[in-house]
């Protein structure tokens, strides 16, 4: 069995041994376990990644970051607390490592190939996808020279406005329905270098859209301006978008809730991605004792 299979029955596991939530501790929205291609030690990239131009070519022109900073929108932030991480106390610094450590192997992967676009899912809603693709970008613009750039695709029950505290529209809906340009639907605030692209307006026919070329010509024209790009997209089984999606992205990272995802419901949703750069695997919501534990690291095994 792959070390992917046997993060997937943990979140079995601890199902049958899950306590009350009132005894979970803050450190029980942490992410614990990270599956990740083992890479050998002299492959091993020291924790950067080569450096992007500082431009885009998109609709026939070229455009440097820094223009498109000056040009996009501005709105003031208010994060979600309970949707980002907390540095304090020995938890806290717990909860911060393992994103950083979940940032060093993705930095790792893309130090042996192209890696610049991330989609982040899951197998259902409620496992963790939005709480994981947020702090991961907080963990990455922590190092001041990495631009980010965070998308939210899921068009259908969106979520990270609410968790940046960020204006839900104009944003991708509005783009791929051709009523607004890029510099309408990117917004920079907090950090120069993070971007965020909201869901837009509310659709009837999000998986359309989705499917559109505009879809491929929007994350052709921004990729290159930036060092990450990260796509939080609906869960996987009730829809097709996440495999849709996937199809345009690098990599894939499967979100996955200790004590509620069904392990059954897990492998058969992240087997979809396994012909689509499945990265691995992240162990969400584990107990207060297991936030200590370690890692899987192990090859994504076609088995």
């Amino acid at each position: 069995m792959s070390r992917i299979h046997e993060a997937l029955k943990k979140a079995e596991q601890e199902k049958a041994a899950q306590l009350p939530m009132a005894e979970r501790s803050a450190a029980a929205q942490v992410v614990d376990e990270v599956v990740v291609p083992a890479i050998s030690p002299n492959r091993l990239a020291q924790e950067t990644v080569r450096r992007t131009p500082t431009y885009f070519e998109g609709s026939g022109s070229t455009l440097r970051f820094e223009d498109l900073v000056a040009r996009c929108t501005h709105p003031e932030w208010k994060a979600d607390s309970a949707l980002r991480v907390s540095l304090a106390g020995d938890s806290g610094k717990i909860v911060g490592e393992r994103f950083r450590t979940l940032r060093s192997r993705l930095y790792q992967i893309a130090g042996t190939r192209t890696l610049r676009r991330v989609l982040v899912t899951s197998t259902m809603p409620a496992e963790g996808k939005t709480f994981v693709a947020t702090n991961l970008v907080r963990s990455i613009i922590r190092q001041a020279d990495r631009r980010v750039l965070l998308i939210d695709a899921d068009l259908r029950a969106p979520r990270l406005h609410t968790a940046l505290g960020a204006p839900s529209t104009l944003g991708l809906s509005d783009y791929l329905r051709g009523e607004a340009d890029e510099y309408a639907i990117v917004q920079n605030s907090v950090a120069n270098n993070l971007c965020f692209i909201p869901c837009g307006t509310t659709v009837s026919n999000p998986s359309e859209l989705l499917l559109s070329d505009r879809m491929k010509v929007l994350l052709d024209t921004v990729t290159p301006a930036f060092d990450w790009v990260i796509l939080d997209s609906p869960p996987s089984l009730p829809v097709h978008d996440a495999s849709s999606l996937a199809d345009l992205c690098d990599g894939v990272l499967f979100v996955v809730r200790a004590g509620e995802t069904s392990h059954e419901d897990a492998k058969k949703a992240s087997s979809e991605f396994r012909e689509k750069n499945l990265l691995g695997v992240v162990l969400n919501q584990v107990e207060k004792s297991e936030a200590q534990g370690g890692y899987y690291y192990g090859h994504s095994e076609k088995k």
